[in-house]
């Protein structure tokens, strides 16, 4: 595809392949948004939106009503095919491929001679080739890069999604892109298929190299909120307030130490690391232990909270935010629900949780004892406030509404 020709198919329509189906299909280009879900595809089919990401609600109106965007439950034929499901991982710590290995078995059937496959889920080392194979076995019709020739019938690429929750629309087409082909001609296609609609500058190198960049990105952040987090554990030892640590040692020209907080969430930086500890476990020494910092960080915040109800025994306790990260919806391994899990198994306090974003509690991912509450009804009932998501409405908190409470502020946004 190149030049605004051809048809998409978008596969996976969470909070990367929606936000990508919506802009390709703004920009003129035919797209079909495929996602397992049927209440994903019946809400999606009336123009709503199951995400919270500032302004896809008018991407996905203005994409429907144009006719660009379709939605449908199973892939269609198509010229080029972008896989964005989940790769989450298992409780040993691996990745979990059978989201993908799914959506290559649907995928397989619609194939023709000519199509590019690019998958954009994070994941790791060698799992485009795992595509390609999965594919491959699917369509022995059809030659794919790994078979052994120069050439091939179907293309495959991967290029990792590089955006951030609440800027997601900005950075899809803002942000360079690293492309890794499994032949050079694949990378090539590719490339030509992202600067249809991308600005920033595209660059390609092989697949398992595009697959590490992705992987080692977010090690890199993990290992630095580590390092503030490891700073606010000490702090907290020795009396001193992290927050002014921090701001102070900021100072210097060469050091930029990022804020603490309760611990480290979402997709990405939360889980990716590991995947780079799956493909060389005895060599990842300070990825391993970034993320044992990071991980322990919940069981430190429920550690204050249990000190601050042996001064106010039995009251509810207020938990502001459930999200990893600030004015979004994404729950996905927020040590938010971390903290709420490790209290409840602690105490019985009942727990006023407020979540903006959200209009009712997931289930099974919380706790009897907690319940979902309007933030004047959890301030007005709690004498134990513990801030745990900096969403705009706790930053724009009176702080008479505070008063007479004992504070915990994971996020320095009340200092």
């Amino acid at each position: 595809m190149s030049g605004g020709s051809g048809t998409v198919c978008v596969i996976g329509l969470g909070y990367v392949g929606l936000p990508t189906a919506a802009v390709i299909a703004n920009r003129g280009i035919e797209v079909v948004g495929v996602d397992t879900d049927d209440d994903v595809v019946e809400e999606l089919g009336r123009g709503e939106t199951h995400i919270v990401e500032p302004d896809l609600h008018i991407l996905v109106r203005s994409a429907i009503a144009s006719g660009n965007l379709t939605i449908r439950a199973k892939p269609v034929e198509a010229d080029v095919f972008v896989i964005a499901v989940p790769t989450p991982f298992t409780g040993r710590r691996t990745a979990d491929l059978k989201h993908l290995e799914a959506a290559a078995r649907d995928l397989a059937p619609v194939l023709k001679s000519g199509d590019l496959v690019v998958l954009e889920s994070t994941s790791p080392v060698g799992t485009t080739e795992k595509l390609a194979a999965w594919l491959a076995g699917e369509r022995a019709d059809l030659s794919f890069p790994g078979d052994g020739g120069g050439t091939c019938d179907v293309h495959v690429a991967h290029s990792p999604e590089r955006v951030l929750p609440g800027r997601v629309l900005l950075e899809l087409v803002g942000n360079e892109r690293v492309i890794g082909g499994l032949t050079p001609a694949c990378g090539e296609k590719a490339k030509a298929f992202y600067a249809a609609f991308v600005k920033g500058g595209c660059h390609v190198t092989d697949a398992r190299t595009a697959e590490l960049v992705k992987l080692a990105e977010n090690a890199y952040r993990d290992t630095n909120i580590a390092f503030a987090n490891e700073m606010a554990n000490v702090c907290e030892e020795l009396g001193i307030d992290v927050w002014s640590l921090v701001e102070l040692a900021n100072r210097h020209p060469r050091v930029d130490i990022l804020r603490p907080g309760p611990g480290v969430g979402g997709h990405c930086i939360a889980v990716d690391p590991w995947f780079i500890v799956q493909s060389a476990p005895e060599s990842t020494p300070l990825i391993k232990t970034a993320r044992d910092v990071n991980d322990g960080m919940p069981a430190r915040v429920v550690r204050r909270i249990r000190a601050a109800l042996g001064e106010q025994p039995g009251g509810p306790v207020a938990c502001l935010g459930l999200a990893y990260k600030a004015d979004i919806d994404d729950l996905r391994e927020s040590p938010a629900l971390d903290v709420i899990r490790l209290l409840a198994a602690e105490t019985p306090a009942p727990m006023l949780v407020v979540e903006p974003n959200i209009d009712s509690l997931p289930g099974g991912l919380v706790p009897r004892n907690a319940t979902l509450c309007a933030l004047d009804d959890a301030l007005d009932a709690a004498n134990i406030v513990v801030l745990l998501t900096d969403h705009n409405e706790f930053r724009s908190l009176e702080r008479e509404r505070l008063a007479g409470k004992t504070v915990i502020d994971t996020r320095g946004i009340w200092r």
